[in-house]
């Protein structure tokens, strides 16, 4: 989608939290992957949240790339809706391994608070596009 009014990818007119959801979407991916890979080998129940975490955690940024292409505005917000649900419950497994004590809170609070800005943006992003429908 070319309208500059959700135009997410980088732009100097764009706005700060619109900036990047591309490339950060993907660096989270790479970082999922990467903590995905250290439950599995390390922890028997790890791995059965590893394929969750890895699941949620990669997905968002791939229906972000898929609503690039989208083919109308209801497609792009259905799209933007999907990765939304999907941070969303990033959250909630970064926020379990956390409170399991799986995984030190000191480890993943870098990228919980990745996962929650990501969130925010993806959800704005679907506000501001509902608006110029």
């Amino acid at each position: 989608m070319q309208n500059s009014k959700f135009k997410i990818q980088n732009s100097k007119k764009s706005k700060p939290e619109h900036q990047d959801i591309l490339n950060r979407t993907f660096e989270f991916s790479v970082r999922i992957v990467k903590l995905s890979k250290t439950l599995y080998n390390d922890y028997s129940v790890g791995s059965i949240l590893a394929r969750q975490i890895l699941r949620s955690g990669t997905s968002i940024g791939a229906n972000i790339e898929e609503g690039q292409s989208a083919q109308s505005k209801p497609d792009f917000i259905h799209k933007f809706s999907v990765a939304l649900k999907e941070a969303r419950e990033i959250r909630y497994w970064l926020r379990l391994l956390i409170a399991s004590e799986m995984v030190k809170e000191h480890l993943l609070s870098e990228l919980l608070n990745e996962a929650n800005e990501i969130t925010q943006i993806i959800a704005q992003i679907i506000i501001n596009t509902r608006k110029n429908i």
